[in-house]
């Protein structure tokens, strides 16, 4: 059963609630890895996301993100990279929600970040990640990256 949540940042009966995502992504003598971490609750593989938040653009509160979910930093892109939709599973039902997916590559990679307790992290090629991960967008996502590693790559900004 899908409802509207006062809770829930933007959800109605008519449309998804927005979530923003890194896509966190790094080269690795020479090959393309991109980063999955554990959900708290199923410990499915995802990528680090979660709602807007106040007084950021999408793009840094998807770094922030990844900060306290992976403990990765480094530079985002300010356009998406992609989107997908999955259905948030709450204590007794589901919110429909739509993420934009943000290129952030990896320069530094924590130890202890805020939640390194509850989540593993995983790197894996593009490929890889489109077979571990459930959400069929994600998986599209990954698809089409793993096609075009160049686009990924493009998005974000040049590095120092």
């Amino acid at each position: 059963m899908t409802v509207p949540f006062d809770d829930v940042p933007g959800v109605s009966a008519t449309s998804p609630a927005k979530q923003i995502a890194a896509l966190c992504w790094r080269l690795q003598e020479g090959m393309m890895q991109v980063l999955l971490i554990s959900s708290r609750d199923t410990g499915r593989w995802v990528i680090p996301k979660g709602w807007p938040i106040d007084g950021l653009a999408p793009a840094a509160a998807a770094a922030r993100e990844a900060w306290e979910e992976a403990g990765v930093e480094g530079p985002v892109a300010d356009v998406e990279l992609g989107a997908f939709g999955y259905d948030k599973q709450l204590k007794t039902t589901s919110v429909p929600c739509s993420v934009t997916v943000f290129a952030l590559q990896v320069q530094r990679l924590a130890d202890r970040f805020p939640e390194h307790k509850q989540r593993l992290r995983r790197w894996v090629a593009p490929d890889e990640a489109a077979r571990l991960v459930v959400e069929p967008g994600l998986q599209a996502l990954f698809g089409h990256i793993s096609r075009n590693p160049g686009l990924i790559a493009a998005t974000t900004p040049v590095t120092p």
